[in-house]
């Protein structure tokens, strides 16, 4: 990560308030925040705290009420829907802490579809999909459908639909939850590999102090602000890292 480049991600002063009908309930309360490329940064802190409507905005799912939140030098709040959605296909992957998987495609079609959505021919992006799901340890389960999947084969598949279109920016909702030890690290070792050898940004919601270990920042949050941002010492990163193959 070279520190002096142009941040993957700049939030400033972003702001977002739920309206409950009876109440409005502030979730962000003026955030700033860079994420570098090449970097993995984990947003950390308690339930209910502002991290997934954070992440959710810097995706482009969400639009902040006030302050600015530019994605590679773009606001997705200045962009029209149909170009929120060409800009997000290109360079983000998401994964969602409930999964999203498609129940009527396999999972190789469901790990397919960002590159399908790109114009990548069907055949070459279900090889492509395959390669991915290899990847993560599931190349056996490709033609399974969800409901056939464990909660954590379900995970790495929607990991695996978020990496497959080499994307710039990746963004996780709790990745590792519904992940065993070995495999969680396993995935992480992974993530690390994109970012690094790519140059790539992952910003990771968790609370899974196992996976600490893969940021190269922490940024902790509460009740709606960054409290504050910790650069991981190098010796202090993949020390246990397995070879993911």
């Amino acid at each position: 990560m070279d520190a002096t480049s142009q941040p993957a991600v700049r939030c400033q002063a972003v702001a977002k308030t739920y309206d409950t009908g009876d109440s409005q309930v502030p979730a962000l309360r003026g955030v700033d925040l860079e994420v570098h490329p090449g970097e993995l940064l984990m947003l950390v802190g308690p339930s209910g705290c502002g991290k997934t409507t954070l992440i959710s905005i810097i995706a482009g799912i969400l639009d902040q009420d006030t302050g600015s939140c530019e994605v590679f030098g773009r606001d997705f709040l200045h962009m029209k829907d149909k170009e929120k959605l060409d800009y997000r296909a290109r360079n983000i992957g998401f994964v969602f802490q409930a999964f999203n998987l498609l129940p009527t495609l396999t999972a190789a079609e469901n790990v397919s579809v960002p590159l399908i959505i790109n114009g990548t021919p069907r055949r070459q992006a279900l090889q492509k999909a395959g390669e991915m799901l290899n990847r993560v340890g599931l190349g056996e389960r490709g033609r399974s459908l969800p409901a056939q999947l464990s909660g954590g084969q379900q995970q790495r598949v929607a990991i695996a639909r978020a990496l497959v279109h080499n994307p710039r920016l990746v963004v996780c909702d709790e990745p590792t939850s519904a992940l065993d030890h070995e495999t969680g690290h396993k995935v992480m070792a992974l993530m690390r590999e994109v970012a690094m050898t790519h140059d790539r940004s992952l910003v990771i919601v968790t609370h899974d102090a196992r996976i600490f270990g893969f940021a190269d920042r922490i940024a902790r949050m509460d009740d709606g602000h960054i409290e504050s941002v910790t650069t991981q010492a190098p010796n202090a990163r993949r020390e246990d890292t397995p070879h993911v193959a």
